[in-house]
């Protein structure tokens, strides 16, 4: 009843109004799809009038005579209020922009087929480029700060290399991809989410939790998929240019064009920042130097029955350092003028090819990489050069209307050569490089039983020549007790090879000596996740609220341990387990004036039990918040976004008597954007944009690296000079030293 009243207000305001000469109509469309919206509510408050769309999104209202124009208010749930100017005798084209509502994106990530994300039994978050367009950085590594949960680590003060944590779970238990292929593995991880054009970049999908009975090795923590645009889409060209008061400057452009059956998506991303920085006063670098090019092609063609063909290749060449402030590359390897310095190239291809069987989906995707990477840590020498190539067989098959069978074979071929005695034979006067095959094969079956429950099941079996047969299975269970509630238990195993030096930066950089206690056993681990999601419309838009419960239980844990001796890091297999276990929760607010709100948590307890001994993990805060507001200024065509994190506490690595806090403080980061889109006439659609990052001035202001006046450790023994015994070491850090900085900059895009 209460839905009826105000359609039965506006049909009499209507019916009244018929018998006047001013009439006003129009349509409304989606601004995306140009798909007609029916039922939209059109009002004017002078003089005061209504009209409802009908099926085909057309409406009409009655003014008193007189009126030549009036400004209506255009709204639709789901949709962005938005304000029109109606003329008499002139059919108006309303497009309305749709909310931010991920709900029935289109995922692929979870289960290896596509879906609605609201279908899926596996949790999977979706993030568009706009999401990170409202903090804008130079690579995907800095933009996932943004997302809850996900958080890239700083290993080290001087070169500025990391990884990526999820939940708490260290770089190497996430496996990365690009278009579904795992090409950022192993020695890449570091550097591989670098280079990626945001211009590029049609979504991406995170998967938190078990996905090793899919994707193998690596997958024990999560997935972050990059899903790439499609080359078929209409053609145009985007250009993005920005800088900072820090002296970075980033360049991004993109293009598309269709060659008869064939498109392809071209990208250049270009960043260069030589401008030194000391805010904190110990003669090192804060922000390591860096110039990055990377250029991305991908290739789509038009084949019978809409079958996939794609390939796409990638080129990234970076060359970063830093250390001391007087360091220049002719000191480089040298132990006068300690400094940092890693050259890198990295070439990739990856493809799809969807065999032409009749009413089959057959699809053969592969990819190859070669990361090269010539590295100095002061003296130290790291010359290092990994290949991966990886192919695989899926075939997707009905059993039924209730079953949806996935089946899948594939290998991966991995060699990695470096200078160090990870690939030296036992005389230690020649190189071994490693290889390894490691073929497997995996079956998954989606058991839709009614609308309310599915059940996917999967299994991995794979042969690895040093440990033999591993198995992972898994098993998702998904329930809608109705339209606006979801349910989704997820439970499943994994396992990972380690490649110390080519994962752990601390292994190479400093003056600790590194140690194999013993010979190093696969890792293997049991995941749990429990997910709930509700998605509500409401009358000023919607709601879409996501909580997670997880735990993770690790056997075989390799740990890195800094305490028991200050000169060295001793690797071994934990002679106990570790758990990771946590609590995580998303909400996302969309107003149809416009206004977007994201904002979540994640509470973590990930400790390392051995016995009667209890440590909690370093690096690793026990709570981590963001959020992002997003504010619409439409009569002056402005965006105001306003976002950032807030980080706990975390045990961090201290020496024996040291001076400084065993523990970072609470700390949070906030930044601040404003986006302007001209009204005039332009060739092409503009956005200029400026603000403000880190706002209220943040950084460590311990002595983030020890001994900096002694880098080479010429003076330890010295014990005027170094009554501790301390060693240089960079690794005592929780946030970037890098302090407040304003930033400008420009997007355009030709159609």
């Amino acid at each position: 009843m209460r839905n009826i009243l105000p359609v039965f207000f506006l049909l009499l305001t209507s019916f009244g109004a018929a018998a006047q000469s001013g009439v006003f109509s129009g349509r409304v469309l989606d601004r995306q799809s140009g798909m007609p919206l029916p039922f939209a509510t059109i009002r004017v408050a002078d003089p005061p009038s209504g009209s409802l769309a009908d099926s085909t999104g057309a409406f009409t209202l009655f003014l008193p005579a007189g009126w030549e124009e009036a400004t209506a208010e255009v709204t639709l749930v789901g949709y962005a209020r938005k304000q029109v100017v109606l003329k008499r005798g002139i059919e108006a084209i309303v497009n309305l922009e749709p909310l931010e509502s991920d709900i029935e994106a289109v995922v692929i990530t979870g289960t290896m087929k596509e879906m609605r994300k609201s279908d899926s039994p596996v949790p999977v978050e979706v993030y568009s480029p706009k999401f990170f367009l409202r903090n804008p950085t130079p690579s995907l590594f800095d933009a996932v700060q943004m997302v809850n949960g996900v958080r890239p680590q700083l290993q080290c003060n001087v070169c500025n290399t990391g990884d990526i944590h999820i939940n708490g779970m260290e770089g190497p238990y996430t496996m990365v991809l690009i278009d579904g292929m795992p090409i950022v593995s192993g020695l890449s991880t570091v550097y591989g989410l670098s280079g990626i054009p945001n211009s590029v970049v049609q979504r991406m999908e995170v998967v938190k939790g078990p996905a090793a009975s899919l994707y193998g090795s690596e997958a024990m923590g999560g997935l972050i998929n990059v899903i790439t645009k499609d080359p078929s889409e209409k053609p145009e060209l985007h250009l993005d240019l920005n800088g900072t008061s820090y002296g970075e400057y980033n360049a991004d452009a993109a293009g598309s064009l269709a060659l008869g059956k064939a498109q392809t998506l071209l990208s250049a991303n270009y960043f260069h920042f030589t401008k030194r920085w000391d805010i904190n006063d110990d003669h090192f670098t804060d922000v390591t130097l860096q110039k990055r090019f990377s250029v991305f092609n991908k290739w789509h063609f038009d084949r019978k029955d809409n079958r996939i063909a794609s390939v796409a290749f990638r080129y990234l060449w970076e060359d970063r350092h830093g250390g001391e402030m007087n360091w220049t590359p002719r000191w480089r390897g040298t132990d006068s003028i300690y400094g940092e310095s890693i050259l890198t190239n990295r070439y990739e291809v990856i493809g799809n090819y969807q065999l032409p069987i009749e009413k089959e989906k057959v699809l053969f995707s592969f990819s190859y990489n070669r990361h090269k990477q010539d590295s100095y840590y002061g003296d130290v020498p790291y010359l290092a050069d990994q290949r991966i190539g990886f192919g695989q067989l899926t075939w997707e098959r009905h059993a039924g209307e209730r079953h949806d069978l996935l089946f899948g074979t594939g290998v991966r071929y991995s060699y990695y050569d470096d200078n160090t005695p990870v690939t030296a034979q036992a005389s230690g006067l020649e190189n071994a490089p490693q290889c390894s095959w490691l073929p497997g094969t995996f079956v998954q079956d989606e058991w839709t039983f009614n609308k309310r429950w599915k059940l996917l099941s999967g299994l991995r079996w794979d042969y690895d020549g040093r440990h033999g047969h591993i198995l992972s299975p898994r098993l998702n269970l998904k329930y809608n007790p109705d339209d606006v509630n979801t349910l989704r238990l997820s439970a499943g195993s994994g396992f990972r090879v380690v490649n110390v030096f080519s994962e752990d930066h601390a292994a190479l950089t400093g003056g600790r000596e590194v140690v194999f206690a013993e010979a190093l056993a696969p890792e293997r681990t049991w995941n749990f996740n429990l997910n709930y999601t509700r998605f509500q419309h409401a009358a000023f838009g919607f709601i879409n609220i996501d909580a997670t419960a997880f735990y993770t239980h690790f056997f075989n844990k390799i740990v890195a341990d800094y305490d028991t001796d200050p000169e060295k890091i001793i690797y071994q297999n934990l002679n106990g387990y570790a758990e990771n276990m946590g609590f995580s929760l998303n909400s996302d607010w969309n107003f149809i004036n416009g206004l977007k709100a994201v904002m979540g948590f994640t509470l973590m307890d990930v400790r390392i039990v051995e016995g009667d001994r209890r440590e909690w993990q370093v690096h690793t805060p026990r709570f981590t918040g963001n959020w992002s507001l997003s504010c619409p200024v439409a009569r002056r065509r402005l965006t105001i976004d306003y976002n950032g994190h807030l980080t706990s506490p975390m045990r961090l690595p201290v020496f024996p008597n040291d001076y400084r806090p065993a523990e970072s403080p609470w700390y949070s980061i906030h930044n601040i954007q404003i986006t302007w889109k001209p009204g005039f006439r332009t060739p092409a659609a503009m956005e200029i944009y400026a603000g403000v990052k880190n706002l209220f001035n943040f950084y460590p202001r311990e002595d983030v690296i020890l001994r900096a006046h002694d880098p080479f450790d010429k003076r330890a023994d010295d014990p005027a000079d170094n009554p501790n015994g301390y060693s240089f070491d960079p690794s005592y850090n929780y946030a970037p030293v890098q302090g407040l900085r304003g930033f400008a900059g420009i997007r355009m895009t030709f159609r």
